[in-house]
């Protein structure tokens, strides 16, 4: 159990590796706004395993709390879904989806922020949404505001990930490609799982989740961005090195 709490320290190295090679990658290629949205969202998926690293390393406290939820449950994978869009979608179409969630997001943080807190044992290592509210229930609907925004994700991240995947299943030269967005969405599924479990106490499934996950996602987004190969250059390049060993 004890490794498992210190699990998300782990995680929370790899995303900043992960996501410096994401904005490597749009330095060298410029090209579009979806690697923009996809490294800042692991960075911020590393950020939420930050707070949950700090809380395993000095204990609860509200500030961490609060970062956490914000980090963790509002903005969990909703740029990664907001990188997808810009892949599937017109930019005019993208550009209005984002004038829509970016202002739902910073309400939602912003009501996390102001919302009370129940009681909670100062230097417990496991985190729980549930401490969300005031006792007499009237801060509740704030716990209410992650749903929406988690179906967001899901339906364009998780979605979008097997809609590409179908997409690419059917070209030979691209089921690189295929695999890797099966990989993505499989690693954007295993935290939302681990979600559930943290919602009913079990806050060490979702840190393995949380791992797992990242690793997964990663690996997809290398055959995504993996140069097809292109068959008519090999063979012609094979022909040709057949010619210079003959000569």
């Amino acid at each position: 159990m004890d490794f498992v709490l210190h699990l998300p320290i782990l995680t929370t190295l790899f995303s900043a590796f992960f996501s410096h090679r994401i904005f490597e990658h749009y330095r060298e290629s410029k090209s579009g706004p979806h690697l923009l949205w996809w490294g800042f969202g692991v960075a911020i998926y590393g950020l939420g395993t930050l707070f949950e690293s700090l809380v395993t390393l000095f204990g609860w406290n509200p500030i961490l709390f609060r970062m956490w939820y914000i980090s963790g449950a509002l903005l969990g994978g909703v740029p990664l879904a907001q990188g997808t869009v810009y892949l599937l979608f017109k930019r005019k179409t993208a550009n209005t989806l984002s004038s829509i969630l970016v202002p739902f997001l910073i309400f939602a943080a912003a009501s996390v922020l102001l919302a009370p807190l129940k009681e909670y044992p100062f230097g417990a290592k496991i985190l729980s949404g549930r401490v969300l509210g005031s006792p007499d229930g009237s801060w509740t609907w704030v716990r209410f505001l992650s749903p929406f925004i988690n179906t967001y994700a899901v339906i364009f991240l998780i979605g979008g990930a097997f809609l590409s995947a179908y997409r690419y299943s059917k070209n030979p030269r691209t089921r690189h490609r295929f695999y890797g967005n099966l990989f993505i969405a499989v690693g954007a599924i295993l935290p939302g799982i681990g979600g559930s479990f943290s919602r009913m106490g079990h806050t060490e499934v979702l840190y393995v989740t949380e791992f797992v996950g990242i690793l997964l996602i990663f690996w997809g987004y290398r055959l995504c961005v993996k140069t097809p190969v292109d068959e008519s250059r090999l063979l012609a390049k094979m022909v040709f090195e057949k010619e210079v060993l003959r000569t």
